[in-house]
């Protein structure tokens, strides 16, 4: 069987096991107070060219937009993002089970923008009774997005321009970001994102770590923060295990250099489909790749490769997805060509 399902099918980079079977016995403070957690936060905060950033290690990536986006709003606030952001589609309600609601703007290719984010925030403050509705307290963005593009530099600035107009946060989720950083249609660097969010996650748990995300707050984090993460169970009592990986993955830029490998194969794969006639959904510059497959192809090619369903396209056909990772293998992604 081939594995194209997802970006998390396999463990950890070799690097990181090492590490952590060296580092094994080691007695060690919890709650990421230890060595290599400060040392993962310094070479973090050098890689954003943000010195003054307070960095926080927490499990997995909808515990982090949970906690992040929770801390961020008031009581009476939602969080504006596309009707098809992760936050929306394929995170359970779980931003609505702490009490926040979902404000839902149109997307193109997964991505809103400035345009209809003001016009929405207009309209907000325009109308009379907006006393009884949710109001929109912060905006969140998913980079790469669902669908597997990318924001540009003038996007996200766009973007952010609006939301100081509006005095609301931007909180960027990088669940994937390091392959939207190893595309080469990227203009946005670590850099510009911690320039231009009020916060923003790095993914660990898609990109070589066995699991966790860092979160990093540019420039001061919500009060008692840790308190919060705590409190919605996504802190780890052995913060080392998350100190050490994120330290292995920022050492040596080993964390773009790795997500490279989803790039490549990923454009390996789509050249051949475009040239065996397939149709693509869209044109995704990272590692995902979406098909539109004629129902009887989609079951004969799901008894030897594993992919996600994505949505019905019409009556005949579904559109489904191909990812890659860290981790491809450049023969499975032959193997697979073969198979198309």
């Amino acid at each position: 069987m081939l594995y194209f399902e997802n970006d998390y099918c396999e463990g950890a980079h070799p690097d990181i096991l090492k590490r952590l079977l060296a580092t094994n016995m080691e007695k060690l403070p919890g709650y990421g107070t230890d060595k290599y957690s400060d040392s993962a936060k310094e070479k973090i905060k050098k890689a954003c060219n943000c010195p003054q950033a307070e960095i926080f290690f927490l499990v997995g990536g909808t515990q982090t937009n949970t906690v992040v986006i929770s801390a961020l709003l008031q009581r009476f606030q939602g969080v504006v993002a596309a009707s098809v952001g992760h936050i929306c589609v394929h995170e359970a309600g779980a931003i609505e089970y702490t009490g926040h609601k979902v404000l839902e703007l149109p997307h193109t290719e997964g991505k809103i923008s400035a345009q209809h984010l003001q016009e929405y925030l207009q309209t907000f403050d325009e109308d009379a009774n907006h006393d009884h509705m949710v109001f929109p307290g912060m905006v969140c963005l998913t980079h790469p997005t669902e669908y597997g593009t990318l924001y540009t530099k003038k996007e996200l600035s766009d973007i952010r321009a609006v939301c100081r107009q509006y005095e609301i946060p931007l909180y960027l989720d990088g669940a994937r970001l390091g392959y939207g950083l190893a595309s080469q249609s990227s203009d946005v660097t670590l850099t510009d994102i911690a320039a231009l969010t009020d916060a923003f996650s790095i993914g660990g748990t898609k990109i070589g770590a066995l699991c966790g995300e860092a979160v990093v707050f540019p420039k001061r984090s919500p009060a008692h923060f840790t308190t919060m993460i705590k409190q919605q169970g996504a802190l780890l009592a052995k913060g080392r295990l998350t100190g050490i990986q994120f330290d292995t993955l920022f050492t040596d830029d080993l964390y773009l250099k790795i997500s490279k490998n989803a790039i490549q194969t990923a454009a390996r794969l789509k050249d051949a489909l475009r040239a065996k006639g397939y149709r693509l959904y869209l044109d995704s510059p990272t590692n995902q790749i979406f098909v539109i497959l004629e129902q009887t192809r989609m079951k004969t090619l799901s008894k030897s490769v594993t992919f996600s369903f994505w949505e019905k396209y019409d009556q005949t056909h579904t559109i489904v997805r191909f990812a890659t990772s860290w981790a491809t293998n450049m023969d499975d992604v032959d193997a697979l060509i073969r198979l198309l």
